[in-house]
């Protein structure tokens, strides 16, 4: 007989859907992102009952956490590791909806959960956007209340693509993959001479997953499915270390990017300096120094995620942080090495702490954290432990993902 704690270590991880019910997409979806093996990941669905999709008490029932919770339970028989609510509902029913469902799913099973729209709210923190495009099925008030959510509760400023004004949930799956990929273009715009970061098709009964990862490479842009950032947000709350080619960015480096900016808004606070950043240079994950990897800032703080304006290799300082390996301590601006004079007129930067951070395997300076601050000042012992632990963390997830993608 077969020692049931040894099954139970080898067996794949179980990924729980809750699923509209008249919705025919993100199962098939879901399967064809995952792919054929079926040794690492499987896939459990249970039914909720949707069908419309509108302003209305009657379609907000649909919605209510008994029923959810009622399919949760019986999902969680078959022991899963995670559960999702895998519709978009909290968007425009509002976010801490959504945040109340998944604590009630884990207070009910005992299984981490995520929903459809906290995954993608996830994906757009990852990546650093607020400024998002949307792609979007419904009827054109349920689309305004999504900008307007996404607005006042995510600090997202949204512009929306002509929506195809459907409210029947079966429709959804209807809409030509050909169409879905024309409303993605016409979400990738530039307004005002500001363009979008990404763009996200907002739905979990469109097939959009396929046309998302193509059009990215062609927009250069991120472009987040829900079906996929729900996967994504599932594989990652199950503790997967996934790595899957060819189904966009998302899946593909999505969960260390959402490490890397995890870790930075902890230094930040650790700290209380004004920025923080994370530049390396690993291709595998489509990361060059020239543009940060992640970024947190502080109220009021100008980012500077997308300036590549700088050869970052080139810089006096970033030339002494790969001499010495060590922490570069600087708080003011009078001595050698100096930094750029873009980072003080352009960021207004007056002190800083660089921090190589190791990546397993390689020689190098791959990578490093910079801590910034808009006065002068004279950083402490512990602020440079904590960029320095910081730098460890970040060295671990790197070398955690990348044996991935070998």
């Amino acid at each position: 007989m077969m020692d049931q704690s040894l099954t139970e270590r080898t067996r794949p991880i179980r990924l729980g859907m809750l699923t509209p019910s008249s919705n025919t997409c993100l199962e098939p979806v879901t399967y064809g992102l995952l792919g054929t093996d079926t040794t690492r990941f499987t896939a459990h669905f249970a039914r909720v009952p949707v069908t419309r999709i509108a302003l209305d008490a009657g379609s907000d029932a649909q919605f209510d956490t008994g029923p959810i919770l009622t399919a949760a339970r019986q999902l969680a028989d078959s022991k899963v590791d995670v559960i999702a609510w895998n519709g978009t509902s909290g968007s425009w029913l509002g976010l801490a909806r959504d945040r109340a469902l998944a604590e009630a799913i884990t207070a009910g099973t005992g299984v981490p959960a995520t929903t459809s729209t906290l995954a993608l709210l996830d994906a757009c923190a990852a990546y650093g956007v607020t400024r998002l495009g949307l792609a979007l099925p419904y009827t054109r008030d349920v689309c305004e209340r999504i900008v307007e959510t996404y607005a006042k509760e995510a600090g997202l400023e949204c512009v929306l693509a002509e929506p195809f004004g459907e409210d029947d949930n079966e429709a959804f799956a209807r809409i030509p993959a050909a169409d879905v990929a024309r409303q993605i273009e016409e979400a990738a715009v530039t307004v005002q001479d500001a363009a979008v970061h990404a763009v996200a098709v907002v739905c979990t009964n469109v097939h959009g997953a396929f046309e998302a990862a193509r059009l990215e490479r062609i927009l250069g842009i991120p472009v987040f499915d829900s079906v996929t950032a729900t996967l994504w947000k599932a594989l990652d709350l199950a503790g997967a270390t996934a790595a899957l080619p060819g189904r966009g960015t998302l899946l593909h480096a999505g969960s260390p990017r959402a490490r890397i900016q995890e870790t930075l808004e902890a230094l930040l606070a650790a700290t209380g300096a004004d920025r923080t950043t994370f530049r390396v240079d690993l291709p595998a994950l489509g990361l060059h120094v020239d543009l940060t990897a992640g970024e947190a800032c502080g109220p009021g703080v100008r980012p500077i995620r997308r300036d590549a304006s700088l050869d970052q290799r080139r810089l006096d300082t970033v030339r002494w942080l790969a001499e010495h390996r060590r922490p570069l301590v600087q708080p003011r601006f009078t001595a050698e090495p100096r930094p750029p004079r873009a980072l003080i007129e352009a960021y207004g930067v007056r002190a800083q702490v660089l921090v190589p951070v190791p990546v397993p395997g390689d020689d190098a300076l791959t990578g490093w954290i910079s801590v910034h601050s808009l006065s002068e000042r004279s950083w402490s012992d512990a602020d440079v432990a904590h960029a320095t632990a910081a730098a460890n963390r970040l060295s671990a997830v790197i070398g955690r993902f990348t044996e991935t993608f070998h």
